[in-house]
């Protein structure tokens, strides 16, 4: 089950809950599993807890053999809301009602791709870290070497739709399209500004966590 929860991620934050800390809890009674949910905060958002709940409860109910999937978020301004959402397949919309955007997918959407800048920009720098010389501008996958970095570049890609062959330019704009050579330096150094935001709000985020379940934290 744990595998299962480790292809969720958070939205914002880019990293498997299980990474994070979230997952506060997995019991397996034969094809039933329960799973306890925790966050930074009380107050962290609606939607982005949300997204990590039902995420969850999509991923582990795939699992085989698996009947029967609970997943409850503990110690939330919505807790009481959401798991009841949850446990009656009442979608977001159907959970928040007026208070709910349209859908879900726009937001998800816009931190893919914030996902996949990050990615971009650490394959880059740490290319460039090896080889100072390379062409940025030129790049492409084929010239990135066969490491975590780059698979997971490749798994932010697969996730927007970007191609994957090994011509395909590492860095793209937002539509997937090379960017004129004098603007590569300029879109490395907005991608870079994009992946230390990322990086440090998942810093700021365990921090949080391990002030506010000291007990059940890992040291």
């Amino acid at each position: 089950m744990i595998r299962a929860l480790g292809t969720v991620v958070d939205p914002e934050l880019d990293e498997a809950i299980t990474e994070l800390g979230f997952v506060r809890s997995v019991a397996v009674d034969g094809s039933a599993v329960e799973i306890h949910l925790r966050l930074p905060t009380s107050f962290c958002a609606p939607n982005f807890a949300w997204l990590m709940a039902s995420d969850a409860y999509e991923a582990v109910s795939a699992v085989p053999g698996v009947e029967r999937v609970v997943v409850e978020l503990d110690d939330h301004h919505d807790s009481d809301l959401i798991n009841a959402g949850l446990a009656a397949s009442a979608g977001y919309r159907g959970t928040f009602r007026h208070e709910a955007e349209d859908s879900l997918d726009e937001l998800r959407v816009t931190f893919q791709r914030k996902a996949h800048t990050a990615a971009m920009e650490r394959a880059v720098t740490a290319l460039l870290r090896a080889a100072p010389a390379t062409d940025v501008h030129a790049l492409t996958l084929g010239d990135l070497p066969d490491d975590s970095t780059t698979e997971a570049l490749r798994r932010r890609r697969a996730t927007i739709g970007l191609p994957l062959d090994d011509g395909a330019p590492v860095l793209v704009e937002a539509d997937g399209t090379r960017p004129a050579p004098e603007k590569a330096e300029f879109m490395l150094r907005r991608a870079r500004s994009v992946r230390i935001s990322i990086d440090g709000n998942a810093h700021f985020c365990r921090g949080l966590l391990a002030t506010r379940y000291p007990e059940e934290t890992p040291r």
